[in-house]
C-alpha cells in the first residue's frame, strides 16, 4: 500500500511538470512572435537608459537641429529644423527597406522653426511667425513644396519664438506664442528694475491662440483668439484626445537671485519656480508676468518685480494653478499623450514629456535632458511622475547646456505606437519600443 501511494504521486508530479513545460513553451513562444517582427534594439539603447522591457534604435543621425517632428500612418518621420539643411528646413526620413532603419533622407521648405504637425491629410509647419500647410499625396515631399499659408503676422521677436501646434476634433489650431522677456520689465533682465504693469506683452503674446485649421490667410491680430493668457512659454502644448481638452507645460521665469538679490539666494534662484504643467480651457489666465508658482509652498507667489518678497500672494490669489508641476529650469519642450497599444497598459493615455535640460542653475549642475512619464486618469494626473528615458547629456554632470552630448526636444507617436524623440544637438533620432520583460531579462 505504501509503495503504491508513493507510485501516485510521482505520477503526478511527473504529469504536472509535463504540463507546465508545455504551458512555458507555449508563453515563451507567444512572447516571441508579439516582438520577432520588431526591429532589434541597440545593444546600448543608442546611449539612453529606459525601463526594464523597453529598448531603443537610432532610426537616423546627423539629420540636423531637430525641433518637433511628427510620423505618418506609413512610420516616414517629418522634421522640423531649427537651423538649414542643405538649405532645407523640413527634413522627411523615410524606411523602404523595413529594417527598422531610415534610408532615404530628403527636405523641403526654406525657413526655420519649430512647430511640425500632421492633420486631415495636411502637413502643418511653422516658422516663427507664420504656420503654413502643404498637401500630402503619395509622395513623401508635398507636390512642388509650395505651401498654403494659414496664419501669418505672429510678432517678430528674438526670444520664446518657437510657434508649437496642436490640434483638436472640432477643426480648431492652438498654437503658442511666447512672451518675449523674462518677466516684462520696464528694463530687461536689470537687477531691480519694476515689472510693466500692466504688461502690454499680454496683448497678443504670453499665451496660447486658437485658429481655424481650415482657413487661409488668417492674421494673428485679426483673427485669432486668445484662448488663455499669461503664459511665458510653452512649446511643449498638445491636445489630449482622451479628455477633449488642451494641455501644455510651461517655461518658468529666470534669474531670482541675480535681479533680486534681497529676497533670494542662488539656490532657491536654480529651484524655483516650478516648470507648470496646465490644463487648459478658453479663457484661463495662469499669471505671467505677475505671478509664477513655488512648488515649496505649493502656491502661486507674487513675482519680485510687482512688490512680492518670495512669500506674498497678493494679487495670485485666483490665477488658475498647475496641475503637477516639475524642478525649476528644466525646459519642457515638447508634450504626447500616448494612445497607442504597443506599451504596458499603465502609459494608456499618459503624458510624456521632452526636457531639453537647464543653462540657468548655476553655480550648481544643470539638470532635466530625459524624457519623462506621467500616469492619467480621467484627464488628470493620477500619480507621480518618473523618469522614462534618462542619459542623453552623455555624463553625470552637467555643468553648462554645451556639455551635453544631446538634448531631448521632440516627441511622436508611430502607427505601431513605438515613439520617436529628437535631439537639437546632432539630430539623432531615437525610435522606442516596447518588447518584453521577461525577453529583457533573458541574456
Amino acid at each position: 500500500m505504501y509503495l503504491k501511494h508513493i507510485f501516485k504521486i510521482a505520477y503526478l508530479l511527473l504529469i504536472s511538470s509535463f504540463f507546465y513545460s508545455c504551458d512555458k513553451q507555449s508563453t515563451d513562444s507567444e512572447t516571441t512572435s508579439n516582438v520577432s517582427n520588431l526591429p532589434v534594439a541597440d545593444k546600448d539603447n543608442g546611449g539612453i537608459e529606459l525601463p526594464t522591457g523597453f529598448g531603443a534604435v537610432t532610426v537616423a543621425e546627423s539629420v540636423g537641429k531637430a525641433r518637433h517632428l511628427t510620423v505618418d500612418n506609413n512610420g516616414n518621420i517629418y522634421i522640423k529644423l531649427r537651423k538649414l539643411e542643405n538649405d532645407k528646413g523640413v527634413i522627411v526620413l523615410a524606411d523602404t527597406t523595413g529594417d527598422g532603419k531610415f534610408d532615404v533622407k530628403s527636405g523641403f521648405a526654406d525657413y526655420v522653426g519649430t512647430g511640425v504637425h500632421l492633420y486631415n491629410g495636411y502637413l502643418y509647419v511653422s516658422s516663427d511667425t507664420s504656420v503654413y500647410r502643404y498637401k500630402l499625396e503619395n509622395s513623401l515631399v508635398p507636390e512642388g513644396a509650395v505651401p498654403e499659408t494659414i496664419v501669418s503676422g505672429f510678432p517678430t521677436q528674438r526670444s520664446h519664438e518657437a510657434k508649437s501646434l496642436a490640434f483638436d476634433n472640432a477643426g480648431h489650431m492652438y498654437v503658442n506664442v511666447g512672451a518675449p522677456s523674462n518677466a516684462c520689465m520696464e528694463t530687461a533682465r536689470t537687477p531691480g528694475s519694476p515689472g510693466l504693469d500692466p504688461c502690454p506683452q499680454l496683448e497678443f503674446q504670453a499665451g496660447i491662440w486658437q485658429f481655424d485649421a481650415n482657413k487661409p490667410n488668417q492674421v494673428h491680430q485679426v483673427d485669432g483668439h486668445r484662448y488663455a493668457t499669461g503664459i511665458r512659454n510653452s512649446v511643449a502644448l498638445e491636445w489630449n484626445t482622451s479628455a477633449n481638452s488642451l494641455y501644455a507645460v510651461q517655461h518658468g521665469r529666470d534669474q531670482l537671485s541675480n535681479l533680486f538679490s534681497e529676497f533670494y539666494n542662488d539656490e532657491q534662484s536654480a529651484e524655483l519656480p516650478s516648470e507648470e504643467f496646465l490644463k487648459i480651457s478658453d479663457g484661463d489666465d495662469f499669471g505671467w508676468p505677475y505671478c509664477y508658482y513655488d512648488h515649496f509652498q505649493d502656491k502661486k507667489i507674487l513675482a519680485p518685480e510687482y512688490g512680492g518678497d518670495g512669500k506674498k500672494t497678493g494679487r495670485c490669489e485666483n490665477v488658475v494653478p498647475p496641475i503637477l508641476t516639475f524642478p525649476a529650469h528644466w525646459a519642457p519642450n515638447d508634450l504626447l499623450f500616448y494612445t497607442g497599444d504597443m506599451f504596458p497598459e499603465k502609459y494608456k493615455n499618459g503624458a510624456f514629456i521632452a526636457f531639453h535640460g537647464s543653462w540657468n542653475r548655476g553655480p550648481y549642475a544643470q539638470k532635466g535632458y530625459s524624457v519623462v512619464f506621467v500616469p492619467f486618469k480621467d484627464g488628470m494626473p493620477s500619480g507621480e511622475w518618473e523618469q522614462f528615458a534618462t542619459g542623453f547629456a552623455g555624463a553625470d554632470s552637467v555643468m553648462s547646456t554645451s556639455d551635453a552630448k544631446h538634448r531631448p526636444m521632440g516627441l511622436a507617436q508611430g502607427p505601431d505606437g513605438s515613439i520617436y524623440i529628437s535631439d537639437s544637438v546632432e539630430g539623432k533620432i531615437w525610435r522606442v519600443l516596447y518588447y518584453d520583460e521577461k525577453l529583457a531579462s533573458l541574456d
